[in-house]
């Protein structure tokens, strides 16, 4: 992936980058193409009350600290990505938790929030190993500490080869509180060890009570 700040900064000049663009560089190096695994656990919706939009709140926004996605079994932590020496976007150590990009906008405040997560290594699925079977109108919820919920309803899944990522609609700003979640998928190439492309949630912040 192309550096974040980069990305903003062409933004403001309102310069879209082409087919250079590369997608996320941290393809699964030990992936493997997915595989059905059984059925998705049931993870029930999480207890808490739900945030109120930003724009009316004026309230802070507290860093996020968990994931839970109902409709695909999803249940983790969020630990905090940055970037790599060389610009790239930080991975999580481990294919069981996702993570939150800490140089963007937290989880329910104005902008888009990344968050980040592989789909699989050789020991079997990664925590977004489902993430290409949700489906518009489905709720995302995001965990914060001792601030209730931010909610998102998922508005598109969309796949997009490495090479002609999205920067503009991942990192570039929008007018109310999204959520992006991003992970490998498409065709595994076995010759690199790599998929040759990104899936990516988009969704949008449900105002709550």
């Amino acid at each position: 992936m192309r550096r974040p700040w980069a990305a903003a900064a062409a933004l403001a000049g309102v310069i879209v980058l082409g087919g250079a663009i590369a997608g996320l560089g941290w393809a699964s190096q030990t992936g493997r193409p997915p595989t059905p695994v059984g059925k998705t656990p049931v993870i029930p919706v999480p207890a808490g009350r739900w945030t109120t939009d930003p724009l009316a709140s004026g309230r802070p926004v507290p860093q996020p600290t968990g994931l839970d996605i109902p409709a695909i079994g999803v249940r983790t932590r969020l630990i905090r990505l940055g970037l790599t020496a060389a610009g790239t976007l930080q991975v999580p150590s481990s294919t069981a938790v996702a993570g939150w990009y800490i140089g963007g906008p937290r989880p329910g405040a104005i902008g888009a929030a990344v968050i980040a997560g592989h789909i699989d290594s050789y020991l079997g699925p990664g925590i977004f190993f489902r993430l290409r079977e949700l489906k518009p109108g489905e709720l995302v919820y995001v965990l914060r500490h001792h601030a209730g919920l931010a909610v998102f309803r998922v508005t598109a899944v969309r796949t997009y080869l490495k090479t002609r990522f999205p920067t503009a609609a991942v990192y570039g700003p929008v007018p109310n509180a999204q959520l992006r979640l991003i992970t490998c998928g498409g065709t595994f190439d076995s010759a690199t060890g790599h998929y040759l492309s990104n899936v990516i949630v988009f969704a949008t912040l449900i105002t709550g009570t």
